[in-house]
């Protein structure tokens, strides 16, 4: 996979939407392989991960515990299919380790793992938790004099969660702006609409009113993504941003989005086929 090195410049708009359709089809892979749930999920929030670590994120492959790399925590950790493929894509270890995607004894587990794994930040996947712990990184750069960034991208249904909303009061007040939130708001959670289950909307009001920067933006413009997310500065006092990226559960494959059934479901052998067919991929 064609590798873009972190820069200044402006993003590579068709490289990315074809490594966001690679990750797509090695996740739908890799769900009907192992018979994983949260596919659907997965897929909403492949064209964030590529803009990330294809255009923004300031990291290396080679030294992942670098102390002045950027940190990316994808709290929404049930669509750890999607971080997998991203981090072995980019380097962080062999992409055939893919094939192990939930099985017995290796490391990529169906929520991703707290130590082992290259590249993962934080166990993720009890919701709410991924925001407190990079506010808690982003307060610390400070402290330290270290000049990374934070980003942590959440789904819209673990903004149910009181900790993120403690979380987002904390990071406005100690000015953290080297702190940026991804909301991938694909309007459900896992057996409703989102706002039918708590009254999210409007959520880009809702974090401004809580002190961010907040903007309403189209999580599959991969470009604009990659702008956002390299704009956000890494050192100094100023106003944390939060990028509520309209997303569609299950983007990409017709037969599939923005149908809550992917939640749960996995893919046969033929759906993986034309979900291969529609991503340009077959």
């Amino acid at each position: 996979m064609t590798v873009l090195m972190t820069s200044d410049r402006a993003p590579d708009e068709t490289a990315l939407r074809s490594i966001a359709a690679r990750l797509r089809g090695r996740v739908i892979e890799m769900s009907h392989a192992a018979q994983a749930a949260h596919l659907a999920s997965a897929l909403s929030c492949c064209d964030i991960l590529a803009a990330a670590y294809w255009h923004a994120l300031r990291i290396d492959p080679e030294r992942p515990d670098d102390p002045q790399r950027d940190r990316f925590i994808l709290s929404k950790g049930h669509a750890a299919a999607a971080l997998y493929a991203a981090l072995a894509f980019r380097g962080f270890f062999d992409p055939a380790e893919l094939d192990t995607y939930c099985r017995d004894g290796g490391r990529l587990a169906e929520h991703p793992p707290a130590h082992g794994l290259p590249g993962v930040e934080a166990a993720t996947g009890s919701l709410g938790h991924g925001l407190p712990i990079g506010t808690g990184m982003a307060l610390a750069a400070r402290i330290n004099d270290e000049a990374y960034r934070v980003f942590a991208v959440l789904s819209d249904g673990e903004c149910n969660e009181g900790s993120v909303w403690e979380a987002a009061m904390f990071a406005a007040g100690q000015r953290l702006g080297n702190l940026c939130v991804v909301v991938d708001y694909n309007k459900w959670q896992a057996t409703a609409r989102s706002n039918e289950t708590l009254a999210l909307a409007p959520l880009r009001d809702k974090w401004a009113a809580f002190g961010w920067d907040a903007h309403e933006v189209d999580g599959h413009d991969v470009a604009d993504l990659a702008r956002r997310l390299a704009a956000i500065p890494a050192r100094g006092e100023g106003t944390p941003v939060a990028l509520i990226a309209h997303t569609v559960k299950g983007k990409g494959v017709s037969f599939m989005e923005d149908d809550n059934n992917w939640h749960y479901r996995a893919p046969t052998a033929e759906e993986v086929r034309k979900a291969h067919q529609e991503l340009g991929l077959a």
